[in-house]
């Protein structure tokens, strides 16, 4: 059975990895870049059409406010990327806003900045790969038709790709990345040149069409919201960017300056980005509408229910190069992948962050774990699960999804930059010196001014966002927060619950006696083997066990016992109803309550066979009785392995696989120069209780083979 999945694995996601090659896993910038960025960077192809669609809800008259939101939106993204660039240098090792709020702000607000968070990073899995999926579906019918079906096959798709690990996952995603920033910087100069060296005339192709407001003649408070609400929108451009303070672990060394470099040259070309579209869309005469079906007018009638809006950025390739272009066509081709790709920033961020907070005990254990290629597997496994579900239940519709997003980010945003104006303070009532004073002071000040504006941002999207859906998120956070908060508890219950008292306790005590139990079910090797490892242990008292289901096998079991001369007594207890678990639970409970200072050890004699398929051979009876008697206080379980032929086959394999990494030996830390420590896993295992162990059913145990270094 290992084989039959590990050959699989192996293909999909390559041959593991040794913990001692995870320096060669980390990031240079060129590679970061795209990895940690992709999704603020592609955010540019959907931003400004978010700002300009609110826009026309007053009409056209109201586009002459977007360079003016354009600009607020430029001055929040230097904010924020200013103040980022603060958290990677004070707190390098991951954690990012999580640790910063926690620290300075205490378990409970860091707890609500991982549920954002994470929330967050769902979210954006959803609304890229749904918006992608969109943008395809215009040019191919069948992706409409199943764009659910597609969607979720594009999430399996990127989840093998970052099982494979960051940095292969980084190379994929480099090239579409640089191609469509190279694609749009293009576009921007040409544009540019065309326009003010040229003289050239640009026109998009909705240039002649007007706008039919829902609301003419805004004024006064209504303005103010309307304006309010298409800044949150622009805001769309932001998602993403604390990935990288969440991902600092992960670059190469000096992990904090690469950092810092990074999240600066990323805002740079953000900003460029969403500035030269927005221009160049004013200058193209772009008109974008909520419902371009009915809003939109041409030669003085609706465009109709059939009409396909396209995108900003598409309209705006379109004035440039012209449509069907070489450069139109390539753009086109790379801001579609690019959407796909921008949720590789969650699969990179969900999954680091997963880590952290399994090492704080806030999420299971095993999300701190990395997987075969070091990368941490568990986490991209359960971000790739609730990502699906959610494109699932919304139907891949990108407009519901997009309702639900930033309210997350700007959560997470306002409580860091409030920690990190705490962290400051802290820091200047001990400091001394008068150069690193006027630094922190800086820093504060940028803190302080990143809090006010993303907090205002904070309320302007909850205001304007609550009802089309944000309550979603927050209803997703409230989850993740008490699911996490339940976890913490558990662990911390268990914690105590487990913990070495100072004095004697009735743990560190010996037992009074030890009373061994050898399950028989027939005399045969695996009995005569279990009996005699049974006999080393030098028990108190040790007696055979069986479970009469059948007169004439009890009988013929006791005339061979008798025959051998077996020096161990044998005990028969009868089982009317042919149960074999309930007759030895009772059994032992009755040892127990009638000498609650003794031991009980059970010895159940196990085959250990090679094939996946014998494992089908042997009911369930061992494995029952394994459980039940784990729950037995003061009773010992020890299964004793007997190889059967077919295990040689298992050696045999494991042998030929012995220049690979077994699976999942770097992370349970078998392995010893390239090979797997002790012979490592063969295979097989244990198929079941030799002759069912306590009655002749043959029941199946976990499985175990000491002999194979396990």
């Amino acid at each position: 059975m290992s084989k039959l999945t590990d050959v699989p694995k192996r293909i999909l996601i390559g041959r593991a990895l040794r913990s001692d090659r995870l320096g060669e896993t980390l990031l240079p910038k060129r590679i970061a870049l795209p990895v940690f960025a992709s999704d603020p960077l592609s955010s540019v192809a959907y931003a400004p059409g978010e700002v300009l669609l609110v826009l026309s809800i007053a009409g056209v008259s109201a586009y002459h406010f977007s360079p003016w939101i354009a600009l607020a939106v430029v001055v929040l993204m230097f904010t924020v990327v200013a103040s980022y660039r603060q958290n990677v240098h004070a707190y390098p090792s991951g954690g990012g806003d999580y640790e910063v709020a926690t620290t300075n702000l205490g378990p409970k607000a860091g707890l609500t900045v991982a549920s954002a968070l994470l929330v967050d990073y769902v979210l954006t899995v959803a609304v890229s790969i749904s918006s992608g999926v969109e943008n395809l579906g215009s040019a191919i019918p069948f992706v409409v038709e199943h764009k659910v079906l597609v969607a979720i096959g594009i999430i399996v798709l990127l989840t093998l790709m970052n099982l494979r690990g960051v940095r292969e996952s980084g190379k994929l995603f480099a090239i579409p990345t640089y191609v469509f920033v190279g694609g749009v910087f293009v576009m921007i100069a040409w544009g540019a040149f065309r326009g003010l060296v040229l003289g050239d005339s640009m026109r998009a192709p909705t240039a002649d069409y007007q706008i039919k407001p829902e609301h003419q003649g805004l004024a006064g408070f209504a303005l103010v919201f309307l304006l309010l609400r298409a800044f949150s929108s622009g805001c769309a451009a932001l998602t993403g960017v604390e990935a990288i303070s969440n991902g600092v672990p992960a670059f190469r060394k000096p992990k904090s300056k690469n950092a810092a470099s990074t999240l600066a040259l990323m805002g740079v070309l953000a900003v460029t980005m969403f500035c030269g579209i927005i221009g160049l869309a004013m200058a193209t005469d772009v008109k974008m509408a909520e419902n371009p079906g009915t809003d939109l007018i041409h030669n003085g009638a609706p465009v109709g229910a059939d009409y396909v809006q396209n995108p900003v950025i598409s309209q705006v390739a379109a004035a440039v190069f012209g449509s069907g272009t070489f450069f139109f066509v390539l753009l086109a081709a790379a801001t579609a992948l690019v959407l796909f790709l921008a949720a590789n920033t969650a699969y990179n961020g969900f999954p680091l962050l997963g880590s952290i907070l399994a090492q704080d005990r806030y999420l299971p254990r095993q999300l701190h774990t990395r997987g075969d290629r070091l990368a941490f597997s568990n986490g991209i496994v359960l971000l790739a699960g609730a990502a699906a579900l959610l494109v699932g239940v919304y139907g891949a519709d990108s407009t519901r999804l997009i309702q639900l997003y930033i309210v997350g980010v700007f959560v997470s945003f306002t409580l860091s930059q409030t920690g990190m104006v705490r962290h400051w303070n802290r820091h200047l009532r001990t400091e001394r010196n008068a150069a690193k004073r006027r630094h922190m002071v800086r820093s504060r000040a940028i803190n302080t001014f990143g809090a006010f504006f993303t907090g205002l941002v904070l309320i302007v999207v909850l205001a304007t966002k609550f009802t089309h859906g944000a309550w979603v998120a927050l209803l997703g956070m409230v989850i993740f927060y008490g699911t996490m908060t339940a976890i913490r508890r558990h662990y911390d219950r268990v914690a105590a619950e487990i913990a070495a008292a100072e004095g004697p306790s009735d743990d560190a005590v010996r037992p009074s006696r030890v009373h061994s139990i050898v399950l028989v079910s027939k005399v045969h090797k695996p009995t005569l083997r279990a009996l005699g490892y049974a006999k080393l242990m030098r028990s108190d008292t040790l007696e055979a066990l069986s479970i009469n289901v059948d007169a004439a096998e009890t009988k013929a079991l006791k005339e061979e016992w008798e025959r051998r001369g077996i020096n161990v007594p044998l005990k028969i207890l009868d089982s009317p109803y042919r149960e074999i678990t309930r007759p030895v639970i009772e059994y032992v409970r009755g040892l127990r309550s009638e000498n609650p200072r003794d031991a009980i050890s059970v010895y159940i004699p196990e085959y250990v066979v090679g094939r996946w398929y014998e494992h089908l051979l042997h009911n369930q009876s061992a494995l029952r009785l394994k459980g039940r008697l784990l729950f037995t206080p003061g009773v010992m379980v020890t299964s004793v392995p007997y190889q059967l032929e077919s295990s040689e086959l298992a050696k045999q394999r494991a042998k030929r696989r012995s220049v690979y990494q077994a699976p999942g030996a770097v992370r349970r830390g078998l392995v010893d120069g390239g090979r797997p420590a002790g012979g490592g896993r063969t295979g097989g295992g244990a198929g079941g209780t030799a002759g069912g162990g306590a009655g002749g059913t043959g029941g199946t145990a976990r499985p175990k083979k000491p002999a194979d270094g396990e």
